[in-house]
């Protein structure tokens, strides 16, 4: 499989080999702080006994996430999140291509905030990099136990401002 990111050039990088991107700017998402973030997905990993090499997020809308799902996995449908993975050993690394319309959508389905919902998919994609799985039966359940855990931690960064 291409490594997705490299088809996709307009890239902001910070500190921590984490980068944050948007597909245009018309892509409203919350005021990040990026720095703060990162240490809280440096912390999660941690926490799962991994390290962070290189992440990059691109948020995006669903006509895009649905091209990249055709393109690269085959499916033709909307989801919140895909993740590409290229961990190796203890080292997560990734490209995680995530929509924004998906987010408001399931926000407004489970009635929670965009700003809750837009950092559980964010965590989910690490979380898929530590090797938590929810295809298979009961997976589900422990992704959620550990996503709600993720955010429990989150409450000690500053992520948004």
């Amino acid at each position: 499989m291409n490594n997705y990111w490299e088809s996709y050039s307009n890239k902001n990088t910070i500190s921590m080999a984490i980068t944050y991107d948007k597909e245009h700017s018309k892509i409203k998402m919350p005021k990040i702080k990026k720095r703060n973030v990162s240490a809280w997905i440096k912390k999660v990993a941690e926490l799962h006994g991994k390290k962070v090499g290189d992440l990059s997020y691109l948020f995006c809308s669903d006509d895009h996430i649905l091209e990249v799902n055709k393109e690269y996995l085959q499916h033709d449908y909307y989801t919140d999140i895909i993740t590409f993975d290229y961990t190796e050993g203890d080292v997560i690394s990734g490209d995680m291509v995530i929509s924004v319309d998906t987010i408001a959508t399931n926000a407004e389905k489970f009635n929670t905030s965009f700003e809750s919902e837009f950092f559980r998919v964010v965590i989910h994609g690490v979380l898929h990099l530590c090797g938590i799985n929810d295809k298979g039966p009961g997976e589900r359940e422990i992704m959620e136990k550990h996503e709600d855990e993720a955010l429990e931690v989150a409450k000690d960064f500053e992520l948004v401002g």
